[in-house]
Formats: C-alpha cells, structure tokens, sequence
C-alpha cells in the first residue's frame, strides 16, 4: 500500500498526511469553490488569514478522486450534533445533486490537540452518496461520487474546517470524467495497489496538525 507523508498546507500553517498521488489541483472539478465561497462568502480572506485563498485542493486525476481542506467562517448558529450532515446535504444543494443518501454519521468528539488556549475544538464527519454531474453539465452526464466529509470546528478563532474527500463510484459515458477514468463502475483503489478512499480520508482528519495559529489572525501559544 502507498505511503503517507506529511504534506504541508496554507504555507505550512496547517499540515496533514496523504498519499503523494494527491496532487494540487484545481476546485472546479466539481464546482467545489462556488459551493464553498457561495454558502460561506469570507471577508477578503488574504487581510483575516494572510494566505492567498481559503481552499486547497488535491487531486488523482487518473481516478477523478480528490481532497479538499476548506478554512471558513464559522457558522455559529449550526449545532456541533449534525454539523458534518448539514454540510454534506448542503453541497448536495448547491450542487444540484440527485440520490443524495447519508450513509453514516459520527457523534460530536473533542479533536485533541487543536483546541486554542482554553476553548476546544470538535470534530463531527458524515459519509454520503450521490449524484454530480461534472462542471454542471447536465443530468445526463451525473457521477455517482461518495463523499466523505469532516467538520472540524476550531471555537477558539472562530473558523470550520472542511475536510472533503470525492470518490466516484460510477462514472457516466456522457461525463467527461470518462475519457480519462473510463466509464462505468470504477475499479476499487485496493486491486490497484492503492488506499481505498475511506483510510485516505481518515488519515488525512486523524493527522490534521495547527502548526501556526497566526494562520486565524491570533497569536499563537
């Protein structure tokens, strides 16, 4: 199976571990970054985060797999119970996705080791399946994508983090995922010698490191 190095993010204020297949890629795979910016539009991110954007994005081209890690503003209204649903039936929404059907969902757990001073942080995720088409291109080309999703709410500087993992289950001869991937029922990770989605996922949430709390415009411990 493949190895999980440290891969450094947002200039190295944030670090995870994923497989070196990821590679930086581009959100309008699947119109992630208007999904984001649209439900949470954050001030001019650059001034509160001193970091060019507000989403990074990885991507496995030659299995149209991708994860995101989205820094947002927190949305204090939503209880931490559910969060990780409301986020995922969210995208579904402005994805204009068909089927979306949650598969699973965590209760709230304290993240150890990324609370800020005396405020701790909390970690729900969710799993769901459901119908995308690529770029909006209509209903006769939609996907059928499992979606892995994690909140990671950081009270103390008032951020949400999204960790979103994108795996595609079948793929329509209309998407032009198809000419790259192939059509149909996608071949599972572990026959190719590669880790199937799922553990990329929960590897990449049970890693995710603070390194640099300036990152959120406070001062850091």
């Amino acid at each position: 199976m493949e190895q999980f190095p440290q891969r450094q993010l947002f200039g190295g204020a944030i670090s995870t571990t994923f497989p070196l297949r990821f590679q930086v890629g581009f959100s309008f795979i699947y119109l992630f970054i208007f999904w984001a910016s649209k439900v949470f539009p954050l001030q001019d991110v650059s001034n509160i985060r001193q970091v060019p954007d507000h989403q990074e994005v990885f991507v496995d081209p030659e299995r149209d797999e991708s994860l995101i890690i989205e820094l947002l503003e927190m949305k204090h209204e939503l209880s931490d119970n559910g969060s990780a649903t409301w986020f995922l039936q969210d995208l579904a929404t402005e994805q204009d996705a068909e089927g979306n059907i949650v598969t699973d969902q965590s209760a709230v757990f304290e993240a150890q080791g990324l609370g800020y001073r005396n405020t701790p942080s909390v970690i729900t995720t969710a799993t769901a399946q459901m119908a995308i088409s690529k770029a909006r291109q209509g209903r006769e080309a939609q996907n059928l994508i499992k979606v892995y999703l994690a909140n990671l709410r950081l009270k103390g500087v008032g951020t949400d983090v999204l960790i979103t993992a994108y795996e595609p289950v079948f793929i329509s001869p209309s998407s032009e995922s198809a000419r790259s991937v192939g059509a149909g029922l996608t071949v599972p990770a572990a026959e190719l010698g590669r880790t199937p989605m799922a553990d990329v996922f929960k590897q990449a949430v049970a890693a995710f490191r603070i390194n640099d709390w300036n990152l959120f415009g406070v001062v850091g411990l």
